[in-house]
């Protein structure tokens, strides 16, 4: 017989206790919401005592305005047990904090973790390569934050990249409203100059 996710649940909530802050579940999906200190270990555990033998995706929250700012969100699977289960392992980060690295756990979380570092600027202690992979070197912005600007910023690297914001009025990433197909309203379909 095939585990639910809330035996899942059950069983965290049963091997951690008080590091485990809060439950929910949504649409059969389950979020655990676990201390900062304890996420090391309940990653470590979902991997050997319960078979997440596979890092889906890391992903971060940024809730600006608010203290902690940052989250991080781990979903896992398990493909050695044919289960699927949408499990959010959340804990908060405020700007000075690093998150522990997963790299060595799953290696996936490599690039998934350089991606977070990249677009959010939050740090994973014990990553072998943290380095950015979209954006180039010496980059001083991070472009998923919430306070970096849709249009972006001034770059003082002209030799790297341009260095005006971008236009956003009819530019090739704005949809444009009309009662046409998604077809006619997606941006890279319109004719650019």
């Amino acid at each position: 017989m095939s585990r639910t996710a809330a035996d899942i649940v059950s069983a965290l909530q049963a091997e951690f206790g008080p590091a485990i802050l809060a439950t929910r579940e949504f649409r059969g999906e389950h979020s655990v919401d676990v201390s900062r200190d304890s996420a090391r270990a309940l990653l470590a555990h979902c991997r050997d005592s319960l078979g997440f033998d596979y890092l889906i995706d890391i992903s971060s929250l940024d809730h600006y305005g608010s203290e902690p700012r940052f989250e991080m969100v781990y979903e896992l699977y398990s493909l050695a047990n044919g289960e699927h289960i949408h499990l959010r392992v959340k804990y908060t980060l405020t700007e000075d904090e690093a998150a522990p690295t997963a790299s060595d756990l799953w290696p996936t979380a490599n690039w998934h973790e350089r991606e977070v570092y990249d677009m959010m600027g939050i740090r994973f202690d014990g990553h072998p390569d943290l380095r950015r992979i979209l954006m180039w070197e010496g980059y001083p912005y991070y472009p998923l934050r919430k306070d970096f600007p849709l249009a972006g910023r001034v770059s003082d690297l002209p030799e790297v990249a341009f260095t005006n914001p971008a236009p956003l009025a009819g530019g090739p990433f704005v949809t444009s409203p009309t009662s046409a197909s998604t077809v006619h309203r997606e941006p890279r379909s319109r004719e650019m100059p």
